[in-house]
């Protein structure tokens, strides 16, 4: 490992979800000189990783990263597969859609189609949410022993009343996601929000990403025909990117 990377790393780390952090605060949560940090910062600002902020002394994560991620997003075979099933599942059911990955822990969403009714919504590619309150990841859970472990080797964070934070519930749930293809979420991120995802397989039959339907909450449970639009989508998908099989083969555990 090159140390000067490694920090510079680390630094881009702490500055994750529009964190903003002066030298001093980055030194001390790295357990490094503050003239070290600086030095660093100021090479990852010539490069526009990082930026300044235009009245003090704090830094933030910079343009460039926002470059970088789209070029990153684009090459992710499995989201240039998924767009055109995703618009259609979109258009079939009247609901935006997502398409999520495992990310340190939580789950990123790489596309996102918003709902055809024409009105405003926040664009979500880039957003992450903590997978044991995602119908995403519940599903990238429930294939993945090691991403299991690991979350529930932490305390679970309650996001709302609703949240799953049982590690013991958790693994209930990721017997029933095995068994239906399905995971579900009825407001455990966001008041009033819902969602019920599909695993997507790669090549090699192993659950690589998790495509999503997102309803209101008032409009819970979703209709079997949206369960069988959201299973359709996952197939599909899964079989343009060389699946053997769908649903995926149960781990052997």
């Amino acid at each position: 490992m090159i140390q000067s990377i490694d920090r510079a790393a680390k630094i881009l780390g702490l500055l994750q979800g529009s964190r903003r952090m002066g030298i001093t605060e980055m030194a001390a949560a790295l357990d490094l000189p503050p003239s070290t940090v600086h030095g660093i910062v100021k090479s990852l600002q010539s490069h526009g990783l990082v930026a300044q902020q235009p009245s003090g002394n704090r830094y933030v994560l910079g343009p460039t990263l926002l470059k970088l991620s789209s070029v990153y997003l684009d090459t992710l075979d499995v989201r240039a597969r998924s767009m055109r099933w995703m618009h259609e599942l979109s258009s079939r059911t009247g609901l935006a859609t997502r398409l999520g990955v495992e990310l340190f822990g939580e789950v990123i969403v790489i596309h996102h189609d918003r709902r055809p009714d024409g009105t405003e919504q926040m664009p979500e590619t880039g957003v992450t949410i903590p997978s044991h309150a995602s119908a995403m990841g519940k599903v990238l859970l429930a294939y993945d022993a090691a991403h299991a472990t690991d979350v529930l080797s932490r305390p679970l964070t309650a996001l709302t009343a609703e949240t799953t934070t049982d590690p013991d519930r958790m693994r209930e749930e990721f017997v029933r996601v095995r068994r239906d293809a399905l995971g579900f979420e009825n407001e455990e991120a966001v008041i009033g929000e819902s969602s019920v995802a599909a695993p997507i397989c790669s090549d090699e039959g192993e659950v690589i990403a998790a495509i999503a339907v997102v309803l209101p909450a008032t409009e819970w449970p979703p209709s079997d025909a949206v369960l069988n639009d959201l299973r359709e989508a996952a197939r599909n998908v899964s079989r343009e990117l060389g699946a053997p099989a769908w649903p995926p083969r149960l781990p052997a555990s």
